[in-house]
């Protein structure tokens, strides 16, 4: 009746399906699934009690903090809207729980013993717990029939109550040994057989009786997987055939933007083509019910649209004509021969999946008018579970151990033989902790839409973000029938949309291509040069020092090969080898033969090496002989999410039983199978690369023909693989004059004028962004300052932040010097302690009083620029202690090919990584004297002798190396130099 799982979380340790499997092994008839103020194990309990033919019950125990109020049962399915509605009212709101329960019609109500009201309507009932069973012959308010059993079973071992106490104590953040026990659950909690609860209520027999008869008529039901229902929003127009036509007038009308060369007129083979493939995807999403997924996304970007905003349509729905012509994604799927099947198909079971990025600036106001435009939408969560070293660390402080040995055991730097008692019991009882839910969390992007208010399926609580948030994850969504859009926000889309912007105030006489020319793009022989340079810093995912070099060596120039670029790029592929096979083969005809004949006949455009996600389905399908459904059962169980599934582990036996059918030599198989099992878990379909490849070409044409105003808008993004000071000094290398902020010129975001790149007033740390609303502002209306006294009469900032705009120099064009204004600054405010923000009848200059000589040290503005913006605005070399002692810098490095150099580099940035056995490694990124970037390789045995020691420039002692025409540097000593000394010190 009472039943605590690990989503009572910060309470229960159990999981919902070791529990249910419990309840049946020890012949219970009925269980109820009952956690506190949540539901979020309901639909996972259901699912899995069906799959073993056991009948539960959902419910909730209502709780104010730690005291127990009542406990709901639902009935029915209307039963459990009515407890998730009630849940959700109060987890909005965070309101305390009524003392007395609602009237819920379809529900079952039980109250504590001594907390239950006056009189109880028909369907509330008093729970009687085994150590209160002794009380009943003298209950005398109470009729018979309203007594149940309902003891709470929380933990079945002591290994398990520690467990539990140690949760309480990490949920209040206390010492164990402080813990009250009013935080914590009684050892009665425990789980009792049903032999055992008889014993317990053997005196009062009839109550646990009338608890079974009433379980038995609580029965919420929901399908699963092939037995579920749609659950999405049915229509979007109030019909299906309305739907119907509203689609195929959205399709006549996209085909002529997106086709206008096509003559639709004639039955030419093209055009019949395209019309083909129109009328079969749409009566493919007919038959699958998903005209109103369609339609509701194209809603979206219909909105979005509407507002200017940018967005990018990727995934597998890049494979649907139907998408492109709606607007939906801007990937042609007839170019890249990208087949709709791998996005929707007759007999696929899982349902479609659009994922649509937006900016990030933009994205929370998408999401504000689907919830406005859509009643029954709610945000999905995740759940958040406690990691190895958030156990560990958060058991060594409850169990009071030093920060020391939390550290020690954290970071696994520990010998077990030398670890006392203490110790190994924060290592025990982190094996059981770790998985356990630790909180729930908002998805990605993930909205789902229903037919039916949220709350038939699930509570909602409302997140920081503001939009309601249901209690289970994409993975009961999609068990359940309800498929979700996946809303997602990126920093790229934000650089494209403000570089127009940019652009159209620094240079409105240019004339510039429309961002969506693709056919201008792909054909540019300015952005093939960046491609194949590697120049692409700032540019999406292109701009990674892993995508420079893998575009280097392939010389890509074209938009196919950056579609297979970006797949190859992925973890998978090149940790299993064959990134470095696709570019032999790319590169060399001859080598293109070794593959096996099969797999060259299966993936001809890739050389016969898997490189998307459909590769997965197509070699399972035509290699191994499964069916298409088991092809991308096989393709979704390399994922995570789903390989622990049964359904996965029945494919990977049939696939390897099919190949020895076929006779295939199990070598093969196996090398077969590692292929898969290596990348299909992280590389792309084939579609999300292409929808990536679109963005990639939009930013590398701004950066080829406004390098500067799209450096700009990346530094007003924040967006990218490097810190801002590396976009910063890759504009001066373009050609920018770099200004720090001004009071004159700067504005809070970093802005240009001609080639003059003032930085932004957000750069500053600690600046106060209302001081400088109100400085834009007078600026605005009375135009520019003419003296720091007038800049104070009229604006009185705080001494803080005045200091911090004399430091980075912001006062600069006032033809004063610096230290001179800090004292004038000081003698303002010694002068008058308590100036209040007015302007003045009359404005009278103050008495100006004549300083000594100041001097200023010529490196102390890069230091005083480095403590306030985080990084200096010279030559990071005019730093350096001593020059360094040779000159080579990176356009040499071909010259040097297979000798040992010095070189010397300003660390950009460093990637860290392990080898096969474990052992650390490191790529670094850096710049040399020229501003020109090289990267480093640097094997464990370098790392562990010469480690990375933070920002600066580093003495580099190395091979230089080659491979497909790109060079780098394989570090084997490295030394950081010494800087000059600080002379404000």
């Amino acid at each position: 009746m009472h039943i605590h799982t690990k989503y009572s979380i910060g309470y229960g340790v159990k999981s919902p399906e070791a529990t249910i499997q419990w309840a049946k092994d020890c012949g219970f008839p009925f269980l109820a699934i009952t956690d506190i103020n949540s539901t979020t194990a309901v639909l996972s309990s259901l699912k899995y009690a069906q799959e073993i033919n056991f009948p539960i019950a959902a419910g909730v125990d209502v709780r104010n903090e730690m005291h127990h109020c009542y406990l709901i049962i639902a009935q029915n399915n209307r039963g459990f809207h009515e407890m998730n509605a009630f849940l959700t009212q109060h987890l909005h709101e965070q309101l305390d729980f009524p003392k007395i329960a609602p009237y819920l019609a379809n529900c079952k109500v039980i109250y504590p013993l001594n907390q239950q009201p006056k009189t109880l309507r028909p369907n509330e009932f008093v729970g009687i717990q085994p150590h209160e069973v002794n009380k009943v012959a003298f209950i005398k308010n109470i009729s018979k029939e309203k007594l149940l059993a309902a003891p709470i079973m929380t933990f079945q071992t002591k290994r398990e109550y520690n467990t539990h106490r140690l949760l309480r104590a990490i949920d209040q953040n206390t010492l164990l040994s402080q813990l009250p026990e009013s935080q914590q659950a009684p050892k009665t909690e425990q789980f009792y057989t049903l032999e055992e609860l008889k014993s317990k209520y053997a005196k009062v027999e009839f109550v646990l009786q009338q608890t079974f008869d009433i379980l038995a008529q609580c029965h919420v039901h929901f399908g699963f997987n092939d037995n579920a229902e749609p659950q999405n929003i049915k229509t979007y127009t109030g019909t299906h055939q309305e739907d119907k036509t509203l689609i195929e007038s959205l399709c006549l009308e996209g085909r002529k933007k997106r086709y206008p060369w096509a003559d639709f007129s004639t039955e030419n083979d093209t055009a019949k083509e395209i019309t083909d493939r129109i009328e079969r995807e749409i009566s493919v999403i007919e038959q699958k019910g998903y005209m109103a997924y369609f339609l509701v996304t194209w809603d979206i970007i219909h909105y979005a649209k509407s507002q200017t905003y940018f967005h990018v349509g990727r995934g597998s729905g890049a494979n649907s004509i139907v998408a492109y012509l709606l607007g939906i994604t801007d990937v042609d799927p007839l170019e890249l021969d990208l087949y709709f099947e791998r996005f929707i198909n007759l007999h696929r079971k899982n349902p479609p999946d659009f994922d649509i990025d937006f900016s990030w600036r933009e994205r929370d106001d998408v999401l504000q008018y689907i919830f406005n435009r859509f009643p029954n939408t709610a945000l999905i969560c995740t759940y958040n579970t406690f990691k190895y070293r958030s156990c560990v660390r958060e058991l060594g402080k409850v169990l009071g151990l030093p920060k020391s040995e939390i550290d020690k055991l954290s970071k696994g730097k520990f010998k077990m033989s030398e670890l006392d008692e203490m110790n190994r019991l924060v290592l025990k009882y982190s094996q059981y902790i770790e998985g356990l839910p630790s909180h729930l969390s908002i998805h990605a992007g993930g909205v789902i839409i229903s037919e039916k208010p949220t709350s038939w399926l699930s509570p909602t609580f409302m997140p920081p973000k503001g939009f309601p948030t249901v209690q289970f994850s994409m993975l009961e969504a999609e068990d359940v029938g309800l498929y979700k859009f996946d809303i997602l926000s990126q920093r790229g889309l934000s650089k494209i949309r403000e570089s127009l912007d940019i652009i159209a105030y620094n240079q409105p006489e240019t004339k510039m291509h429309d961002i969506h020319d693709l056919v201008f793009f792909k054909q540019d022989k300015k952005i093939q040069s960046l491609l194949k340079n590697g120049e692409a810093m700032g540019c999406f995912y292109v701009e990674s020092p892993a995508m420079r070099m893998l575009m280097k060596k392939l010389k890509t120039t074209t938009y196919l090969d950056l579609v297979a670029a970006s797949s190859i790029i992925r973890p998978g592929v090149s940790s299993s080898g064959m990134m470095k096979e696709y570019i032999l083969r790319h590169k060399n005809k001859e080598r293109r033969k070794e593959g096996h004949p099969l797999l060259l006949s299966i993936m001809p455009e890739t050389y016969g090496i898997m490189v998307y996600q459909e590769d997965v389905i197509k070699v399972a399908h035509h290699f191994a002989g499964l069916t298409l459904d088991e092809a991308d059962i096989l393709r979704r169980g390399m994922s995570g999410k789903y390989r622990s599934r049964s359904e996965f582990t029945a494919i990977q036996d049939q696939f390897f039983s099919n190949c020895k059918e076929k006779g295939y030599p199990d070598q093969l198989t196996q090398t077969i199978w590692k292929q898969i099992e290596s990348f299909a878990g992280y590389a792309f379909s084939k579609g999300h690369s292409a929808s990536y490849a679109v963005e990639s070409f939009q930013s590398l044409y701004l950066k080829a023909y406004f390098p500067l105003e799209y450096m700009v808008a990346t530094i007003n993004n924040f967006g990218g693989y490097y810190t801002t000071e590396f976009y910063i000094h890759e504009a001066r290398r373009l050609g920018a004059i770099i200004e720090p902020p001004c009071i004159q010129n700067s504005r809070w975001e970093t802005t240009i004028k001609g080639k003059t790149i003032y930085l932004g007033f957000q750069l500053i740390l600690g600046i106060d962004s209302k001081e400088i609303v109100r400085l834009l502002h007078f600026r605005e209306e009375n135009g520019n300052f003419k003296s720091l006294d007038h800049y104070l009469r009229m604006l009185h900032p705080s001494l803080e932040n005045l200091l911090l705009l004399i430091r980075v120099n912001a006062f600069r064009l006032l033809s004063v010097n610096k230290q001179a204004l800090k004292w004038q600054a000081h003698l303002f405010y010694k002068k008058s302690k308590a100036v209040k923000h007015q302007e003045l009848l009359f404005q009278q200059e103050t008495k100006q009083y004549e300083l000594p000589t100041l001097q200023l040290d010529e490196l102390e503005q890069s230091f005083e620029e480095l403590e306030l913006l985080g990084f200096p605005l010279c030559n990071p070399f005019d730093l350096l202690a001593a020059p360094i002692q040779n000159q080579i810098s990176v356009k040499d490095l071909k010259q040097y090919h297979g000798q040992f150099i010095t070189l010397y580099g300003y660390l950009v940035t460093v990637k860290t990584t392990r080898t096969k056995r474990g052992d650390l490694m490191n790529f670094g990124t850096f710049q040399d004297h020229t501003g020109e970037v090289f990267d480093t390789v640097h094997f464990p045995p370098s790392i562990k002798s010469y480690p990375f020691r933070g920002r600066g420039i580093y003495q580099l002692r190395g091979k230089v190396t080659q491979e497909f025409d790109y060079y780098s540097l394989e570090v084997m000593q490295q030394v950081k130099l010494k800087e000059v000394d600080d002379q404000r010190m």
